[in-house]
């Protein structure tokens, strides 16, 4: 059996076909700051554990269901140069 695959067509890698590496990167190095930043300033285990699944939980959650199907990523980055340099572009359709 012969499948025909179009040459534009965009192969992705992702882990177990749900996160992009990248992604998963990314929630990897937040997750490791998030913990030594905690560390350091508390000592209750359960402030601790509260405070980290409060601020990494939405980040992983946002980036396995995705913005359109956009890489987390590559939303963060476009809204970072928005902040940056604010414009608002108007076009009229005629």
């Amino acid at each position: 059996m012969k499948f025909v695959i179009p040459q534009n067509y965009d192969f992705e890698n992702k882990l177990f076909g749900i996160i992009h590496y990248s992604n998963l990167i990314f929630i990897f190095i937040w997750g490791i700051l998030i913990f030594s930043i905690i560390n350091i300033l508390f000592q209750n285990i359960d402030i601790k554990v509260f405070l980290f699944i409060s601020l990494v939980f939405p980040v992983a959650l946002i980036s396995i269901v995705g913005i359109n199907g956009e890489s987390f990523i590559n939303v963060l980055i476009c809204i970072i140069k928005y902040i940056l340099s604010p414009k608002l572009y108007l076009y009229k359709k005629y």
